[in-house]
């Protein structure tokens, strides 16, 4: 075998193709691999603009088997591993070749289509320079030959909307200081060339499919940690035993593994590199402690400083070891907020607090301006992606500030206050205005909502506090999500001409005024508002008695309570400093509509009124937005509430297409009906939408073991469900689901339970030996009479982790009449009626028997596979 180090570029030039063999699996790249290759461009691409050369960044191997020279001199290659990272690199590409066509820059997309992505002088198969497995090869295809279908449902197309996304928001970033061309231009420059591949080539007659196999199973691998502790233990030989025994393997027992890697990659960012990646640690330590590596008392030294700092790194990660309670608390909260977002700026803290250069009050009032500032996004439904780059520069900043002789505070939230374009820090008038109209309970994570609900409650002093620890609370809405008919009789009063009930609860439900924490969620549920008072009226909590004061719930109650929770809200978290923030050029709300249209599959179609929702704004705003800028991709794919696209839809100046929207969305997969109507089916709605841009999903959850379902009153979970079925349901559709969930539980399967008010049921699988506890199909809620297949969700659990799997069982349920499952929405969570119990409970049974079959067939598979690689190692 050969191996070189070459390009991306370099790897594809001339007449070749990369063909996938079938043996491998389909495309799995999600957002979380995209997003993680997306940064390293980025940090790339930075440097590149401020006039550096940077290095090239080591982005893996791909192994290579010769097949043959096919008709015309064209060489095919066998793609023994790597696909993944070459089929997202041309997706990327093919993404770069239609953001360039959107800016009528034909020149620069026919330069990337004819020199990376086609062989131009080939047909059919040889056409392309990379022919993914067959699974993927219909939705790859269209991706690069620009069909209709292009970016649909699954991996391959989420990758390539996942590419046109960021390079859209990117570009018209850098456009707004008139550097978009040469931004684009730099992303180019850094995908065709400094991006380092080790491609590695195998002798023509190799036994590919052997190489494959041991390359997929190798034993484990020495961590990062364990590289850097050989190297300085080989450069301290007389030393070593000393520093070792007293020192580094104290501090490893006290962090373990992962924490003393995290500890080794704190130290370069709060030492100011703020690029460093946790994965090349070795390499950048190593650079550094490389000038010492023969003064064997310095490296004691270095070694002895992580071992303090380790010390301190244990008490951001466990607050209790802190001894000042209010540094304690506010480390506790920040734990609470999850995630290791403030750990470099909590380090540098705690480095000069113990060594004196500060108080504890002061840290602490350092570290809540931190706290503030990721607060203050959560309310302004800022995304989170620039935060821990935010933080690792934080240190280097703050180090600046303290240059010029700011006190440690004040050099924080003046670093923080200049922030500029995504990552600023929202003004008092933002987070008023945030508070009050945008969907709170759809942004950041569930705990992050509890915990901003938490700090409002533990602020009123109750003279018995609350004792979250124990307390089993949940956030619960006063206004319920699924309300009864007199709460729509108390909005109609409100809503006037302008609107429906409807859309006015849309516009409330979720905002932060009609929150609270409650441990009576499932007694609350939807009752009318008098019932509730009582309720709320004997919680412990003082925010609920407040609420339960009032004579009424609607509109002007949850923005009175709204504006009250703002003014306690820049009180608890202070802001930007005046003079220093810079504001952003628009509204936030509109990238991230931008961002939904260009996340949307081929094949679906949303509303005003579900962007509006997830924007947290108005139908009326959307659509005036939406008519004065119709160059926004997609923007034809937004029709009216009822299905039908809107009278005033206009396409842009110089649209060469199909001038009927209807003949666009028709050759993209959706249908009509002969009233002009989009199929429900192919919609989007904003829960959809917002688990498309990488949003938590908006009220999807995950069931819950019955035993943590027990509800008020000493009530099951499995009771709730069954009451709930038999009073919403017709008794054929009761029977039809109790009959298919009896089945399932005497074939071996579990029912576990959602946590909400509608208790609902799935049925479920444990998974032996995933990090995936267990697996289920579907969701069946009583109340609303549906069932949620959850693509959402399978998709990150074997077996449902292949995509063919899940067309598998999307194409078994569409067989059963009166499921319409659209092929776009296989990422999503598409629903169809209860009431297919009733007359079709024994096709449903047999899906759901398959279902079960494929999932413990997997599984045997996998302990087959462990088994043997454990007799070939003791062999």
């Amino acid at each position: 075998m050969h191996a070189q180090e070459t390009t991306f570029s370099k790897l594809v030039h001339g007449e070749t193709q990369f063909q996938v063999p079938l043996y491998q699996r389909t495309y799995t790249w999600q957002r979380d691999e995209l997003s993680q290759l997306w940064d390293d461009v980025l940090e790339l691409v930075e440097d590149k603009r401020a006039g550096n050369e940077p290095a090239a960044h080591f982005l893996g191997s791909v192994v290579l088997a010769p097949e043959r020279v096919a008709a015309g001199g064209m060489q095919r290659w066998l793609v023994v591993d790597g696909q993944q990272r070459l089929t997202t690199l041309m997706l990327a590409f093919t993404a770069l070749r239609d953001r360039h066509r959107a800016c009528r820059r034909e020149k620069k997309a026919a330069r990337i289509h004819d020199l990376i992505l086609v062989n131009g002088y080939q047909d059919g198969n040889d056409h392309y320079r990379l022919l993914p497995t067959q699974a993927d090869r219909e939705a790859f295809v269209a991706c690069v030959d620009s069909l209709p279908t292009a970016g649909g449902a699954g991996n391959i197309g989420g990758a390539y909307r996942y590419f046109l996304a960021v390079l859209t928001e990117g570009e018209e970033t850098a456009e707004q200081d008139g550097s978009g061309e040469q931004w684009i231009g730099a992303v180019e420059s850094v995908l065709r060339d400094l991006l380092s591949i080790v491609s590695i080539t195998a002798a023509e007659g190799d036994n590919v499919y052997r190489i494959f196999e041991s390359i997929n199973n190798t034993g484990v691998g020495l961590s990062q940690s364990d590289l850097l502790r050989n190297y300085l233990f080989m450069c301290l030989p007389r030393r070593g035993e000393a520093v070792y025994r007293n020192l580094w393997l104290p501090m490893q027992e006290l962090l373990g593994p992962s924490r003393l890697e995290l500890l080794v990659w704190l130290d370069l960012v709060v030492g100011g590199d703020s690029r460093a990646k946790q994965s090349e640690i070795y390499r950048d330590q190593k650079k550094r402690l490389e000038p010492l590596s023969s003064d064997e008392e310095a490296l004691e030294a270095e070694v002895l400083r992580l071992r303090v700092r380790a010390g301190r790194l244990m008490r951001i990660v466990e607050p209790w070891r802190e001894s000042d309670p209010r540094l304690r608390d506010v480390l506790e909260r920040l734990a609470r907020w999850s995630g290791q977002t403030h750990y470099p700026l909590a380090l540098l803290l705690l480095d000069r607090l113990d060594e004196g250069d500060c108080a504890p009050g002061e840290a602490a009032t350092a570290l809540s301006y931190a706290e503030s500032y990721l607060v203050r996004r959560l309310f302004a439904g800022n995304s989170t992606t620039g935060n821990n780059r935010t933080f690792m520069q934080l240190p280097k900043e703050v180090e600046r500030e303290l240059e010029n002789g700011r006190p440690l505070a004040d050099a924080v939230r003046h670093a923080l206050s200049a922030r500029t374009g995504t990552g600023v820090w929202p003004s008092d008038a933002v987070v008023r205005e945030s508070i009050r109209s945008r969907p709170f309970y759809k942004s950041g994570r569930s705990n992050q909502r509890f915990e901003v609900l938490r700090r409002f409650e533990e602020s009123f002093g109750a003279s018995e506090p609350v004792d979250f620890t124990r307390a089993k609370l949940t956030v619960e809405h006063v206004l319920p999500q699924r309300p009864a008919q007199q709460w729509f009789d108390l909005l109609a009063e409100e809503a006037g001409e302008s609107g429906s009930p409807e859309e006015l609860h849309a516009q409330l439900v979720h905002t932060l005024g009609n929150l609270t924490l409650s441990g009576d969620n499932a007694r609350l549920s939807n009752h009318p508002f008098h019932r509730k008072q009582q309720i709320l009226d004997s919680s412990a909590l003082r925010m609920n008695q407040r609420i339960a004061g009032v004579e009424r719930w609607g509109r002007a109650e949850i923005l009175s309570r709204a504006d009250e929770l703002a003014e306690l809200a820049l009180d608890l978290w202070p802001g930007p400093l005046d003079g220093v923030v810079h504001a952003d050029a628009e509204w936030a709300g509109w990238g991230e509509l931008r961002q939904a249209l260009l996340s949307m599959p081929a094949g679906t179609w949303t509303t005003y009124g579900d962007l509006a929702t997830l924007i947290g704004t108005h139908a009326v705003a959307v659509g005036n937005h939406i008519s004065t800028r119709p160059a926004l991709h997609g923007a034809y794919r937004v029709l009216m509430a009822d299905g039908k696209i809107s009278p005033g839809f206009r396409w842009p100046e110089g649209h060469t297409g199909a001038s009927d929207p209807r003949t666009v969305l028709e050759s993209e997969g959706v249908r009509f009906d002969d009233r002009g109507r989009a199929r429900r089916s192919h919609r989007l709605t904003a829960s959809d939408l917002a688990t498309l841009v990488g949003r938590d999903d908006l009220g999807n959850e995950a069931p819950a073991p019955e035993s943590d379902g027990a509800g008020a009153e000493g009530e099951s979970a499995a009771t709730r469900f069954e009451k709930l079925l038999h009073d919403n349901q017709t008794p054929d559709t009761v029977a039809g689901v109790l009959s298919c969930l009896r089945f399932w539980t005497e074939r071996g399967g579990v029912l576990t339970y959602g946590r909400r008010s509608e208790t609902s049921c799935s049925p479920t699988l444990p998974l032996a030996g995933s990090r995936a506890r267990s697996v289920w199909p579907l969701a069946l809620y009583p109340v609303t009479g549906t069932v949620e297949v959850v693509f959402q969700h399978l998709k990150r659990r074997p077996p449902f982790d292949d995509e063919q799997s899940r067309r598998e069982l999307m194409a078994r349920l569409n067989g059963v009449q009166g499921i319409d499952l659209a092929a776009a929405k296989l990422d999503l969570r598409p629903a169809f009626p209860l009431e297919v119990f009733a007359e079709h409970g024994e096709q449903l049974r047999g899906i759901l028997e398959w279902f079960a079959h494929t999932v413990e067939s997997a599984q045997a598979r996998v302990g087959a596979e462990e088994a043997a690689r454990g007799d070939g190692g003791a062999a």
